[in-house]
């Protein structure tokens, strides 16, 4: 049986300069991140030992730590090393990987400016739905209560833990009526994203997606885009309303964790909206499969 316990797994985590055993990468219980929400992470995948747009993933974790208010430790090609150093040492090949920064114990007061700055990668074996088979089903979400707050009110564009407490709620709420997920307007009744992805809508052979002034913007959805370009489709960020979400021709969420999966349902609390799962987001899909793999084949062989 899979060991679902993140703190009891076998294998390796490189924190801080070392790989150390799985279950002494610890943190201590007064590092001030644990108390004032100011880690920040991303979420990146690795296919046939490739880490897919890797620097993009990079840099936008050194852009979400100084958005909070500190500088990570590391060059971005020692955190590119340090992720192929941890994919080797736990043997693996498709992988998800989770690097994460955060402030230390040096304060427990809002102010923590003499704080040291502590970084750990993480990487496991987290099947995508299209390798278990469930892709194709499609997602039921339901609008959620909670919203993303205002740029003004909050980093927004980081990927910072303090910003996923709003999405937890709004998943746990989802997931005991019976959903998939939650979806979150903003402040002004637009559309938003989900709990953890971007979502995309197709009209008259055009994506469209929310714009990321609340939210933070994938590095995948802009993968997908730049694959629907050369499948003579459009794509555009906007505003988008609850209206031109129901009046889609089909509709998707896109992120790393999950990659592309058809959304089939929309629940509020005066209508639910239905999507096929239609013929654009399956060629998406397929493109999208076939890309990774080729991104990977690329870059062995030009190393």
């Amino acid at each position: 049986m899979t060991n679902t316990d993140f703190g009891t797994r076998d294998g390796f985590i490189w924190i801080d300069g070392t790989l150390v055993p799985w279950e002494k990468a610890e943190c201590h219980i007064l590092s001030h991140s644990l108390h004032m929400a100011g880690a920040v992470f991303e979420g990146m995948r690795a296919y046939d030992k490739h880490i897919f747009l890797c620097q993009a993933h990079i840099e936008r974790l050194a852009r979400s730590a100084d958005l909070v208010g500190y500088r990570l430790p590391w060059t971005t090609t020692e955190l590119t090393r340090a992720t192929e150093a941890v994919i080797w040492a736990n043997g693996l090949n498709d992988c998800y990987i989770r690097p994460v920064a955060w402030r230390g114990s040096q304060s427990v007061s809002v102010a923590a400016t003499t704080a040291h700055i502590h970084v750990a990668i993480a990487a496991w074996d987290w099947p995508t739905p299209a390798t278990q088979g469930m892709a194709h089903n499609g997602i039921r979400l339901v609008l959620a209560d909670w919203r993303r707050p205002a740029p003004d009110t909050a980093p927004t564009a980081s990927k910072c833990s303090g910003m996923y407490m709003i999405g937890t709620l709004a998943r746990h709420t989802a997931q005991q009526g019976g959903y998939d997920d939650a979806l979150m307007l903003d402040s002004h009744d637009n559309i938003a994203e989900t709990t953890a992805t971007n979502i995309v809508l197709i009209k008259d052979n055009c994506l469209v997606s929310p714009l990321p002034t609340c939210f933070l913007d994938s590095i995948t959805k802009h993968h997908v885009f730049a694959l629907a370009q050369d499948m003579k489709l459009t794509s555009n960020q906007q505003t988008v309303t609850l209206n031109m979400l129901a009046d889609a021709d089909e509709v998707f969420v896109v992120g790393t964790a999950v990659e592309i999966l058809p959304v089939t349902e929309l629940a509020t609390r005066n209508h639910v909206f239905r999507w096929p799962v239609g013929a654009l987001t399956k060629r998406l899909m397929a493109t999208f499969a076939r890309s990774i793999r080729a991104d990977a084949t690329t870059s062995k062989s030009a190393t």
